[in-house]
């Protein structure tokens, strides 16, 4: 009896999640007049229930009864689970949606495709020069050892980039969703984002980090199993690879490439250098990515996970690039059924998805995109909310603060954070766009004080907060059209608008140089603090 009440009790959050997306479909049906894909929308139903059930299992699966066990799953998490959570945590919907966006723009094309072979070799980079230091000393977060290097005050103006960098990242990849719902199962935008966050946030604040993990490793699944059946389908409608790829060349002629030239990118070159610095050595200083580095059960774990996790990211990519190439191809997307020819690069996805295959494969595909969304909000949120909870909240506010009330602080902090992303989503069009910036901030900003806190022994509090004050303003001087900001400085290399001179990469490489600099002019008024493990 003890034992059926339990499963009960389990089941309980579940079946009210079920009830709740039922009533959902119900009024969509009875009240409105969406023309929406039924059999697709019961499917996402039963999907995101089996996904919901796992995040709330794992709660009492593992326990939770720490600020460990909730931030990094008591350091427990073995080497093929650690792979899987961070492949599908850098494989979400931004990065899928992204991919296939700027392969099919006719302005950008596989030449501007730099995000997945970029954050991949970030992964590898981080895992050959980060991950084993920094599991070495326990940190919990990678606030940690900035805190330690540079102090309080500096650690918590450090932690605005990087929480606007999760915030952003989160808001990036729930646009992308709701547009894929929106095509496909013909839900609008609002719906489908409010639902989907609404699940990820409930059993990530439940189930912590040993939910996201589980999770991960169903969704990693099928997001590879529902794009790879895609393919073959949709290939089929338009041709064959053959003809779609010399179409493609002819349509993109030097775009049409991974390798970048003079030639093609004209003025654009050192442009397109910086961007590849930036997604490279922009995508190691997240809490997201050492999330899953502290919680592995050792540093050799760590190394080991952020390197083969580097390499499936960049075999994740090919599907996403082939559907923006096959939907290049297709002459008149009237013939398929749709109104019009996609208004907006970032629709093409979910426009290969919904009309070049049959609805039951259409349903696939977009169980992977709804799964690769999930597995990178849950993760972005956790992220963030740990950082906001034991760098910011409990040293500022409560230093006493016991586990049992840290805990809850961090879930607060998880819904608190969630809903924010939320709202920035519902306000947002271009998906590659806001994933950029996401980078952007924390190359110009957290790269070099992460790399000194590190690396260099002599770096002070002095150094870092003049580091940080000059990367800022060079960053934020050339302009930033996605945030509505004007050009400020005069850098060479302005066209339309747009400064063409890598003044991200200068300005990183001038906040670094000016850390290491002041740090040691600085040595008497602010003696260096060596690093030391986490108690």
């Amino acid at each position: 009896m003890d034992s059926e009440q339990s499963l009960f009790k389990k089941l309980l959050p579940t079946l009210a999640l079920v009830i709740l997306l039922g009533g959902t479909g119900g009024y969509i049906y009875f009240f409105t007049n969406a023309d929406v894909f039924w059999p697709g929308f019961i499917s996402m139903i039963f999907f995101y229930a089996v996904i919901f059930f796992l995040g709330t299992y794992a709660s009492g699966l593992k326990g939770n009864k720490t600020t460990t066990d909730i931030m990094l799953a008591g350091r427990n998490i073995p080497l093929w689970i650690a792979v899987f959570t961070m492949s599908a945590t850098w494989v979400g919907g931004g990065y899928i949606n992204g991919t296939a966006e700027y392969t099919y723009d006719t302005n950008y094309g596989l030449i501007w495709v730099q995000a997945p072979w970029g954050y991949g070799l970030s992964l590898i980079i981080g895992g050959l020069f980060f991950a084993r230091k920094m599991r070495h000393y326990e940190f919990k977060t990678m606030l940690d050892p900035l805190a330690q290097r540079f102090g309080l005050r500096m650690s918590t103006v450090l932690f605005l980039p990087a929480l606007l960098g999760e915030i952003f990242w989160t808001a990036a990849i729930l646009t992308a969703l709701g547009a894929t719902f929106s095509t496909v199962l013909g839900l609008d935008i609002q719906t489908s984002i409010i639902l989907s966050s609404l699940i990820a946030i409930t059993y990530t604040a439940i189930g912590g980090l040993w939910a996201v993990a589980l999770t991960d490793v169903v969704q990693l699944a099928l997001l590879i199993i529902g794009l790879i059946i895609v393919i073959p389908f949709a290939l089929n409608t338009v041709g064959g690879w053959d003809y779609v790829w010399e179409l493609y060349q002819q349509k993109m002629g030097g775009l049409a490439s991974f390798l970048p030239s003079k030639e093609v990118l004209g003025n654009y070159y050192l442009n397109w250098w910086n961007f590849a610095l930036l997604l490279i050595f922009g995508g190691i200083p997240w809490q997201v990515y050492f999330q899953r580095v502290l919680a592995s059960k050792n540093e050799k774990v760590a190394v080991r996970l952020s390197i083969i996790a580097g390499f499936v990211c960049l075999l994740a990519a090919i599907p996403p690039i082939m559907i923006g190439i096959i939907g290049s191809a297709v002459p008149s997307w009237e013939s398929l059924g749709a109104a019009s020819a996609p208004t907006d690069s970032a629709l093409i996805l979910p426009y290969v998805i919904r009309y070049l295959t049959p609805g039951a494969v259409a349903t696939i595909g977009l169980g992977a995109i709804a799964a690769a969304v999930m597995s990178s909000v849950d993760s972005s949120i956790l992220s963030a909310s740990s950082m906001a909870s034991w760098n910011i909240y409990r040293p500022l506010f409560k230093p006493n603060l016991s586990n049992h009330s840290l805990t809850k602080v961090i879930k607060k902090s998880i819904w608190i954070i969630g809903i924010a992303a939320t709202l920035l989503a519902l306000k947002i069009t271009s998906v590659y766009a806001l994933w950029f910036l996401c980078s952007d901030f924390v190359y110009t900003l957290l790269f070099p004080q992460l790399v000194t806190a590190l690396y260099d022994k002599k770096a002070n509090a002095w150094g870092s907060f003049f580091g940080f004050a000059v990367a800022f303003i060079l960053r934020f001087g050339g302009g930033d059209a996605t945030l509505g900001i004007p050009i400020l400085i005069d850098y060479p290399m302005i066209e339309n608008g747009v400064v063409l001179f890598p003044f991200r990469t200068f300005s990183m490489i001038s906040g670094l140089i000016t850390i290491i600099v002041v740090s040691r002019l600085t040595q008497k008024i602010s003696p260096a603090k060596m690093l030391r493990i986490v108690e």
